[in-house]
């Protein structure tokens, strides 16, 4: 068994007023006085507002998360130390050499 899904707010008011809209629009234009050709009229536009609801766009859902894969064995990440360079700070600088015997 499957639910079914309900209809949105919005669903439910745009498929009131076109109801409610196109019958008065429908019965003015026509002039009509029948109780036929009133039948007629409001089930034409109870049907117009039934397509009317299902056709507003749902609300989109989030897709579902991914879940990431669990690891089994800690990830070991090797440190390597960075030489750094050694810049001088002018050209002319004399280079200290340990004296020698």
């Amino acid at each position: 068994m499957t639910a079914t899904p309900r209809p949105t707010a919005a669903q439910l008011v745009y498929g009131s007023c076109t109801v409610i809209f196109s019958t008065l629009a429908m019965l003015l234009l026509s002039q009509t006085s029948s109780g036929l050709a009133i039948a007629v009229i409001a089930l034409c536009a109870l049907v117009l507002g039934l397509l009317v609801a299902m056709t507003v766009p749902l609300p989109k859902t989030a897709p579902p998360a991914v879940a990431e894969p669990v690891l089994t064995e800690p990830v070991v990440t090797e440190r390597v130390p960075v030489q750094r360079a050694t810049a001088s700070v002018g050209s002319a600088e004399h280079v200290r050499q340990p004296a020698g015997p």
